[in-house]
C-alpha cells in the first residue's frame, strides 16, 4: 500500500484492479478496434464502481473524489478509451446533476446512468466555445411551456450513444454569459437532436466522440437543472472536479507505459546485456518514476480537497497541467526504450502514446491550464494584500 493511501482506498484499487483485468483487458483490443463498451459500463454499475463520489441515496458509492481517481487510473491502465466512455457518463454528466439537481431529476436522469442502464454525455464544446466556454452560443428559448433549443455542440464523448445529454445553452441572450446560461438533460433521442458527424481520432479509439447539431428540439422546463440562468456555476464546478479525474486517467496510461519499458529493458539485450544496465536507459525510467509518483500526488492533493468540500480550482489545474504533460512525455520516453518494436501495433506502446497526446487538449488545454494556474496565483496575491 502507498503511503499516502488510506487502507479502504488501497483495497477499494485492488477491487477494481481485478475488475480491469478480468473485464476490460479481454476486450482492450475490440475496443481499439471500434467496439462501444456498454457492457463495461453496465458490469461497472452493477459492482458499484461508477459514481464513487455521489451519495448513496443518489445511486453512487459515497466514498468521495479520492477513489474516483483510482477508478479512472486503473481502468485507463488498461483501456483508456473505455475510461473515457466510463468517466463521460458517470462523472463528466452525472457530477451536475449528483451536486445541483433535484430528488426527481436524479431519480429519473442520474440514478439509470450510475446503475450502467443508461449511458450520459456532457454537452459542452462547440465550434465557436472551446476553451472560451463563455462563448457559448447554443440557445434554449422558452415556447408554450417548454425550452426551444438550437445550436451546436462538437468533440462531444458518448454523444452518438448516449441516452441522455447535459447541455450548457443561452436562455437569456441579454444577460452576461456568466448569468444567462442554464443548464439541461436533453434525452438523446428528442426530435430534432442529430448527429452531424463521428469524428476518427488519433488516439483514443473506441471512443464515441460526434459533432452534434439541435434545431428547435423541444425540451420540458422541468429538465432545467440548478435553476434558470444557473448554469455557468455549475459549469465551473464541473471543470473543477473533471480536471483531476482526466488527469488520473493519463496517470493510468502512463504507469502501463512505463511498467512496459521496465520490463522490456529488462529482456531486451545489446552488446551482450540487458538494455536497462546503460544509464541512457535506466536514467529515463528513473525520470518517469518521478514523474508518476509527483503527478499521483498533485491529483491527491486536489481530491482530497474536494472531499473536505474546499475549491481546487487550482490545484486540479496544477494536476491535470502536470499529469497530462508526464504522460506525453513518459509514453514517449517509454517508446524510445522499446526501440523499433515500440514503433509497431505488436505492443501496445504505440497505443499508449497516442492515447496519452489527447487530454493536454480535452476538459481545457494546457494553455489554458496555466492561465488558471497564474490567474489563481495573482488572485491569492490580492486576497493577502486586501
Amino acid at each position: 500500500m502507498a503511503i499516502f493511501e488510506s487502507l479502504s482506498e488501497a483495497k477499494f484499487r485492488e477491487k477494481v484492479h481485478r475488475f480491469a483485468k478480468e473485464h476490460i483487458a479481454p476486450i482492450a483490443q475490440k475496443v481499439e478496434g471500434g467496439l462501444f463498451p456498454r457492457e463495461v459500463l453496465q458490469k461497472l454499475g452493477r459492482q458499484h464502481l461508477l459514481g464513487a463520489p455521489f451519495s448513496k441515496t443518489d445511486g453512487g458509492g459515497g466514498l468521495g473524489w479520492s477513489f474516483e481517481v483510482i477508478v479512472a487510473e486503473e481502468i485507463s491502465a488498461v483501456s483508456a478509451a473505455t475510461e473515457m466512455a466510463r468517466l463521460a457518463s458517470g462523472a463528466l454528466y452525472a457530477a451536475p446533476l449528483a451536486y445541483f439537481a433535484s430528488r426527481a431529476q436524479k431519480d429519473e436522469f442520474l440514478r439509470p446512468v450510475l446503475a450502467g442502464d443508461k449511458v450520459g454525455a456532457l454537452a459542452l464544446t462547440e465550434p465557436g466555445a472551446g476553451s472560451d466556454a463563455a462563448s457559448i452560443k447554443t440557445r434554449a428559448e422558452l415556447r408554450s411551456g417548454d425550452f426551444v433549443l438550437n445550436g451546436e455542440k462538437r468533440f462531444i464523448t458518448n454523444g452518438g450513444i448516449a441516452d441522455f445529454l447535459f447541455v450548457f445553452a443561452v436562455t437569456d441572450p441579454t444577460k452576461p454569459p456568466r448569468s444567462g446560461v442554464s443548464a439541461l438533460v436533453v434525452p438523446r433521442d428528442s426530435s430534432g437532436v442529430r448527429i452531424v458527424k463521428t469524428y476518427g481520432l488519433l488516439g483514443m479509439h473506441g471512443a464515441n466522440v460526434v459533432h452534434l447539431r439541435f434545431r428547435n428540439a423541444r425540451v420540458p422546463q422541468e429538465n432545467v437543472i440548478g435553476g434558470l440562468h444557473r448554469g455557468f456555476p455549475i459549469l465551473l464546478d464541473e471543470l473543477d472536479r473533471e480536471r483531476p479525474a482526466v488527469a488520473a486517467g493519463m496517470l493510468g496510461i502512463a504507469r502501463s507505459a512505463f511498467e512496459s519499458a521496465v520490463d522490456y529493458s529488462s529482456t531486451r539485450e545489446q552488446f551482450g546485456r540487458p538494455i536497462k544496465e546503460f544509464e541512457g536507459v535506466s536514467f529515463k525510467l528513473s525520470d518517469m518514476l518521478v514523474r508518476l509518483e509527483a503527478a499521483r500526488l498533485l491529483i491527491l492533493k486536489a481530491v482530497r480537497l474536494l472531499d473536505e468540500g474546499k475549491l481546487a480550482r487550482l490545484e486540479g489545474a496544477i494536476a491535470k497541467l502536470f499529469a497530462t504533460e508526464s504522460a506525453f512525455e513518459i509514453t514517449h520516453q517509454a517508446l524510445q526504450v522499446h526501440g523499433g518494436i515500440g514503433y509497431t501495433k505488436d505492443l501496445p506502446i504505440e497505443r499508449y502514446f497516442r492515447d496519452a497526446r489527447f487530454m493536454m487538449i480535452g476538459g481545457g488545454t494546457s494553455e489554458i491550464m496555466r492561465f488558471v494556474i497564474q490567474r489563481e496565483i495573482y488572485r491569492e496575491k490580492r486576497r493577502r494584500s486586501s
